[in-house]
C-alpha cells in the first residue's frame, strides 16, 4: 500500500468514521467494502465525495475507513467530515474552500434522551377523559 498522508475522525449522531487518505487512485475500503458496496445509494456516494471535488482532488487518494454506529446517513455523513478534515491536515489551504461549503462543520444534533413519566422526549402519555 501507498505512504499513509493523512488521517482524521469525523462524527455525527452515533456514528463515527476513522478515516486514512493514502496516495492512490481514488478507491475506497470502508469496512473492508468498496464505497458502492457500503453505500448503495447514488446521493449518499455523491454526499462522500464532495469534499474530493470542492478542492479538485477526484482520483487523487484511496481512503481506508473504519465506521461503526448510527445508521447510513450518520454514517456517510460521519465519513464526509473525516475526509474534509483529513484534506486540511494534508494541505491547510484547503481550510477555507471546504469550510465555505460547510463541509467542516460538525452536525451536532443528537437524539433527545426519554424523560421520566413521558412515552418519549417530549410526548406525554395519550389522556383519557371519560
Amino acid at each position: 500500500m501507498a505512504t499513509l498522508m493523512a488521517r482524521a475522525t469525523g462524527r455525527r449522531k452515533r456514528s463515527v468514521a476513522q478515516v486514512r487518505l493514502y496516495d492512490g487512485t481514488g478507491t475506497f475500503s470502508l469496512n473492508g467494502k468498496p464505497l458502492e458496496a457500503y453505500f448503495p445509494i447514488q446521493a449518499q456516494q455523491i454526499r462522500i465525495m464532495e469534499p474530493f471535488r470542492t478542492v479538485n482532488l477526484e482520483g487523487r487518494y484511496d481512503v481506508l475507513a473504519k465506521l461503526h454506529g448510527g445508521g447510513t446517513t450518520g454514517q456517510s455523513d460521519a465519513l464526509r467530515l473525516a475526509i474534509s478534515r483529513a484534506l486540511v491536515e494534508l494541505d491547510p489551504d484547503y481550510r477555507i474552500p471546504l469550510k465555505r461549503e460547510g463541509l467542516l462543520t460538525r452536525d451536532s444534533r443528537k437524539v433527545e434522551r426519554k424523560k421520566y413519566g413521558l412515552r418519549k422526549a417530549r410526548r406525554a402519555p395519550q389522556y383519557t377523559k371519560r
